[in-house]
């Protein structure tokens, strides 16, 4: 076991006593382990810069009590260190786990609906354009060089801003950072992981961003929408789903830049900004794109 993972695991009561193997697990920005029964999630360097650890606790705990997510078993949110019950038998999703796994999209769907419904309060609010103006102003102190076109592309994102706004939806507990790997598929459920950047938001950014995570296709869009919604879904809720695909891009392309200013070796952040920026361009540039701003502006 590494020497810094022994002090970090002396450190936590639950965890007192523990000798065994330290199994290094999967993460973009963190450093997760399995302990026994147990998981220890470290948080990543920097993630301070952009993380509100105490309403991660509260998320997390609140998951839990929704049935969703793991039970937490100890967190601090003076560190970021996060302990929760092992759940044996799970297959960390991937896209080709979605694809390959039969009802995998409708899992997904109804784990988040359960979340979503739960009646839970999360202490935060996830807000969009606030998130892109606050990682603009992060990335200015560094050097890291915006996409070209960005600032262009948030501009006419205004219309989203404001079709969104005529069609407000009540906000709900909502995860906002569906990556697969955030999905635990035992076969007849899903569970849900990662709750740093969970808030109160409207449900069709869970839905909207999983689809891009997991790289569906128009048939998986249909699968989830129709599990979620127990039959075919409202053509407004449709098209909130359809924006939040590019707008999650149009937010995740900074995020990977501060990973790529903060020296963070999982991955090329660079690429990883570049594609998502790309993939934003070309949704919102769309007819398709248009059609579903159409809706909710009421045209």
């Amino acid at each position: 076991m590494q020497d810094d993972i022994a002090g970090l695991i002396a450190g936590i009561p639950v965890l007192a006593g523990w000798d065994g193997p330290a199994q290094r697990l999967g993460g973009l920005t963190n450093r997760v382990y399995r302990l026994g029964d147990a998981i220890l999630r470290v948080p990543g360097e920097g993630t301070a810069d952009y993380i509100d650890r105490a309403a991660e606790a509260v998320a997390a705990e609140a998951a839990a009590r929704a049935g969703v997510s793991p039970k937490v078993l100890h967190i601090d949110p003076a560190n970021g260190l996060m302990v929760t019950r092992y759940i044996a038998g799970t297959v960390t999703m991937t896209p080709d786990a979605f694809r390959d796994r039969p009802g995998a999209p409708e899992r997904a769907a109804m784990a988040l609906r359960q979340l979503h419904q739960s009646g839970q309060v999360f202490a935060t609010r996830f807000e969009l354009f606030a998130m892109i103006d606050d990682y603009l102003r992060l990335l200015s102190g560094k050097d890291v060089a915006l996409p070209q076109g960005y600032h262009a592309v948030v501009a006419d994102a205004e219309a989203v801003r404001a079709a969104l706004a005529r069609t407000p939806v009540p906000l709900v507990p909502c995860h906002c950072d569906p990556l697969c790997e955030n999905f635990l598929d035992v076969g007849s459920r899903m569970w849900i992981v990662d709750w740093e950047y969970a808030g109160m938001n409207d449900p069709m950014w869970d839905l909207g961003d999983l689809s891009v995570e997991a790289e569906f296709d128009a048939a998986q869009d249909d699968a989830m929408l129709m599990a979620y919604f127990n039959g075919p879904a409202p053509d407004a809720d449709r098209a909130r789903m359809v924006i939040y695909k590019a707008m999650c891009d149009l937010l995740w392309t900074l995020w990977g830049l501060i990973q790529l200013a903060n020296d963070n070796p999982a991955e090329d952040f660079q690429a990883y900004a570049d594609g998502r920026f790309a993939r934003c361009r070309a949704l919102m540039a769309s007819p398709v794109f248009s059609q579903h701003v159409a809706v909710l502006a009421g045209k």
